[in-house]
């Protein structure tokens, strides 16, 4: 998708800090972040979110990229949380699947609001 910012970043067509990168994915450091850590990891290719066009080794190096972007965070040891925000409803607000590790601090016990 040409303007899709997250491919565009793909792409090097806007910088970003990148943490890793695979032939599949690329992860980057969210410019708004909501903990002293908190990076993106993306697939190369478009997809608008989690579902059953995502092919099975995408959503492989989706997840197998988590634990090396934490350790290169250097949160590994002490924890970190990952999400995957799915849809208007669970306020996916860039429409290109992406997962969030996030970490740095402790967190609190829920993660689940409604309005």
């Amino acid at each position: 998708m040409s303007d899709c910012v997250f491919c565009m970043i793909a792409r090097g067509e806007i910088p970003a800090r990148v943490v890793y990168s695979d032939d599949l994915v690329i992860a980057f450091d969210d410019i708004a972040p909501q903990a002293p850590v908190h990076t993106l990891v993306v697939p190369k290719q478009h997809y608008d979110r989690l579902g059953a066009d995502v092919p099975s080794e995408v959503i492989c190096a989706l997840f197998a990229a988590v634990p090396k972007v934490a350790a290169a965070k250097g949160v590994a040891e002490s924890g970190y949380r990952v999400i995957v925000n799915n849809g208007p409803d669970a306020m996916q607000t860039v429409g290109h699947l992406h997962v969030h590790v996030i970490g740095g601090r402790r967190m609190t016990h829920g993660m689940v609001h409604f309005e």
